[in-house]
């Protein structure tokens, strides 16, 4: 035992003997050990070490003084305990430490320009860091923006949308260990903004939105009088918080607790103990249980069963729908745009999920209902605010997902309906039943015969058809459109869509077979992609894709509109995007010019938007495994949307990663783990994102790039032009015009997070988006993985060739292994 640690122990064991530190400051020169306390200036909170439960680890928390002494609020070293009683609190112009005798283990990270720094803990329960000569309220830093597992009074809960920072709350392991647990509570801005709980990756409730005086999904939430609610939102920030009244209200708190309730609780002085005045997020069987009863199912509280369709729904799979609700419903029939529709109001619902709505706040109830009849693919519309009658309009325009009913309260949900169906009234039903009744009954009996007759005949002539298929096309006529869940398009519709798959209507071909433009008879355009029987895309990628893509709904992916099965054929039936692929413009000398910065940039948002749904928002976690220029696909607004889902993965729950001996994908956007270990995860397509931005940026490609100076591939190119500062000789000339260059070299710098060679070490596609979307500061990027290109032998056809189907299978030797 050294000099240094026989000092801190002597110190650490007076110190024990000592009362509290009658301050509420800790200025630069200061320090607490193990055995001292800050008391607040009124005595409400006390800062100090303490150890929980039976646990004899010790942290540096605040918990309250004068009632429920020992009630912990917030943990600096949450994740890194101390293992013994050696801790020392330091105030230096590095802000806020933690130390041991083996260094220091917690820091609030905060460079501060001022020779007086000072830690002051508030009667609100705040650690604020200040200048001691200057204003009081000008915080450096304060433990408000890092909440544990409490939201105290005045605390905000949300997003900041200029700096990025996210202030959310995670819940301890246990009563004995502070330590980040299993529930998460965080703003999702997306859409009208609400919260969701996650079991770790797992959406696990909702709070549903705001409706001006409390959250959709907490009807009875603040009746106390005890504090307000308050909901911003707003360019620059998101947030909840909630207020005294005044200085003699109760003392309350909310608190995530490790099980994964929210708890609103208040403190009994009669009986010296905290009361539970409200509780959210309830048990997995519960209505609160996010998507318990599927898309367009409503749960009520106090029915038996819970789930039931909403009106004019049936279950999409009926025969599972007493078992298993999470398959939800379909309508009974599908919505016509060219018919007039009417809407079914529901009176005291939780609002859907809104992450994909729209909104306006300034329109009122009818013209919200005016646009959403306008609109084809509105579902559902209601009130944004309830208060003073209502104001404000929520669209929905994709499945209507967790909504629950209450029998009195909640808010008005107004559900697109055919007019048939919503408005048919007891008279004119009587006279269509007389109709019936009075058709001719010979006619009735010659109808069905027809129909008995032309029955017969096609099931012999597919009886016929099935005997000349191979055994693949009769698998694949076997399969009921249920499990498709999309249209199946017969055989002569797609001839008469391509004009017999006329080479005038040819959009491209590549390893899977060509792809051709067509229209349907109501005039739409889609884009044919017919697989051909030597394609490296068998029946497993055709399943694969049709199985997968078939349940996604979002804005920047292609929307499958159909497949074919018949005669043998694996046809799939996309919507038709006008300008072809990203592939086409950013590599192209004379068609990038027209792509300036600011349209790159949103195809970048774009793009990020749809992996994030991929990975995070959609009903299973999709890795797409093949993303690069090529699949990203570009409407008539120059919107992108990622297409090609053949190799795509589907998780359900919250596995985020797997091996496979089978590596396809394209190379120049494989991962290193992915190529070499055949392990791929959500970090796989984080990586292959990288290499798109890197790519959107110059206009070159990864695996084409060359430079006279160095053998490096385009992302070394772009690693050793950051490490020198050099970042303005990667740009495409093209858009340098256009560009805001701190905005680009920003890009750059998040495209060389999302490839650094170790997985770990990248972001998550959430944390990506929020680097994108905000002036958050970002680490500086590691090295990338393979960042070095070498010649390969042309009798390596695989890689000899730059352009490599995304189909193609090779062995893990065969790639260049990291440098």
């Amino acid at each position: 035992m050294d000099v240094t640690t026989i000092i801190l122990l002597f110190s650490t064991l007076l110190s024990i003997l000592k009362n509290s530190i009658a301050v509420d400051t800790i200025r630069g020169h200061q320090i607490v050990r193990d055995g001292e306390t800050i008391t607040s200036a009124g005595g409400e909170f006390e800062l100090g070490f303490f150890s929980p439960g039976r646990s004899t680890n010790r942290y540096l928390g605040i918990w309250y003084k004068k009632i429920s002494n020992g009630t912990v609020v917030w943990v600096a070293n949450r994740d890194t305990p101390i293992t013994n009683t050696l801790g020392l609190v330091r105030v230096t112009n590095k802000g806020i430490t933690l130390q041991t005798a083996d260094g220091m283990i917690w820091s609030s990270n905060t460079s501060i320009s001022t020779k007086n720094p000072v830690a002051q803990l508030l009667d609100s329960g705040n650690l604020v860091l200040r200048d001691g000569d200057h204003n009081i309220d000008n915080f450096f830093w304060q433990s408000f923006d890092y909440p544990g597992d409490n939201l105290l009074p005045g605390m905000k809960f949300g997003l900041d949308l200029v700096t990025g920072l996210d202030r959310y709350h995670t819940s301890w392991k246990s009563v004995d260990d502070p330590s980040t647990g299993n529930f998460t509570d965080r703003l999702d801005p997306n859409g009208f903004p609400q919260f969701f709980l996650y079991k770790g990756s797992v959406k696990w409730s909702r709070s549903g939105p705001w409706n001006g005086r409390q959250f959709s999904g907490s009807p009875n939430g603040n009746q106390n009088g005890i504090f307000s609610d308050k909901f911003v939102s707003n360019e620059r920030e998101i947030y909840y918080k909630m207020d005294l009244i005044n200085k003699t209200s109760p003392v309350v708190r909310y608190t995530l607790t490790p099980n994964g309730l929210v708890k609103l609780l208040v403190w009994n002085y009669q009986k010296q103990i905290w009361s539970v005045y409200l509780q959210i997020f309830l048990s997995e069987s519960d209505c609160d249980h996010y998507g318990l009863c599927g898309a367009n199912g409503i749960c009520k509280i106090n029915s038996v069963p819970r789930c039931e369709c909403l009106k004019d729904f049936i279950p999409k799979f009926p025969k599972k729908w007493t078992a298993d609700w999470s398959s939800g419903c379909v309508r009974k029939k599908e919505l016509d745009c060219g018919t007039d529709a009417s809407f079914m109001k529901y009176v005291g619902v939780k609002l859907p999920d809104t992450r994909h709505s729209w909104y306006d706040m300034r329109i009122n109830l009818d013209e919200c209902k005016r646009l959403c009849l306008k609109n084809c693919s509105c579902t559902a519309y209601a009130n944004a605010d309830i208060r003073l009658g209502g104001s404000g309009c929520i669209l929905w325009f994709n499945e209507l997902t967790d909504i629950k009913g209450y029998t009195e309260d909640g808010q008005d949900l107004f559900v697109k309906v055919p007019a048939f169906e919503s408005v048919v009234s007891g008279r004119s039903k009587a006279k269509r039943h007389i109709w019936i009744i009075l058709f001719p009954v010979v006619l009735v009996l010659v109808v069905l015969a027809l129909i008995f007759l032309y029955v017969l005949r096609k099931g012999r002539q597919r009886a016929e058809e099935n005997l000349k298929l191979s055994p693949e096309s009769v698998a694949l006529n076997k399969i009921e459109s249920e499990e498709w869940e999309l249209p199946l398009f017969d055989f002569k519709t797609i001839i008469k869509a391509t004009d017999n798959f006329s080479q005038n209507n040819k959009l491209g071909e590549g390893g899977f077979g060509p792809v051709y433009k067509g229209m349907l008879k109501d005039r739409q355009e889609i884009a044919v992609k017919r697989l051909s029987n030597n394609s490296c895309q068998g029946l497993d990628e055709f399943i694969n894709e049709v199985s997968c893509i078939a349940k996604l709904q979002h804005r920047n992916l292609v929307t499958l509109v159909g497949c074919c099965t018949e005669k043998g054929e694996k046809i799939l039936i996309y919507e038709y995007m006008a300008n072809k692929s990203l592939d086409s413009y950013i590599f192209d000398e004379k068609i990038r010019s027209s792509m300036d910065w600011p349209k790159r940039y949103t195809i970048i948002i774009g793009i990020a938007r749809g992996l994030l749904y991929l990975h995070q928002d959609s009903k299973l976690r999709i890795i797409h495994r093949d993303l690069k220029a090529s699949n990203i696909l570009l409407d008539h607004e120059m919107n992108p949307k990622i297409s090609d889902f053949g190799m795509a993965r589907c998780f359900e729950g919250s596995q985020t990663e797997a091996n496979t001996s089978r590596i396809v994908g394209t190379y120049g956007y494989m991962s290193p783990e992915y190529a070499i270990d055949g392990q791929f995860s959500v970090k796989s397509d984080v990586f292959s994102f990288g290499v798109l931005l890197i790519e959107i940026v110059s206009g070159k490609k990864n695996r084409l790039f060359s430079h006279p100076d160095h053998s490096l591939n385009l992302l070394g190119h772009a690693w050793k032009c950051y490490n020198e500062g050099m970042l303005l000789g990667l740009l495409d000339e093209a858009m340098l015009e256009s560009s805001n260059q701190m905005q680009v070299f920003r890009v750059i710098q998040i495209g060389l997070l999302c490839v650094q060679e170790d997985p770990t070490d990248r972001p998550d596609m959430s944390q990506v988006f929020v680097m994108l979307s905000s002036k958050m500061k970002l680490a500086h990027p590691k090295k990338p993985g393979f960042f070095v290109e070498r010649i390969l032998q042309d009798k390596d056809h695989l890689l000899s060739n730059p352009e490599i189907s995304s189909c193609n299978q090779f062995t893990i030797t065969s790639v260049l292994p990291r440098q």
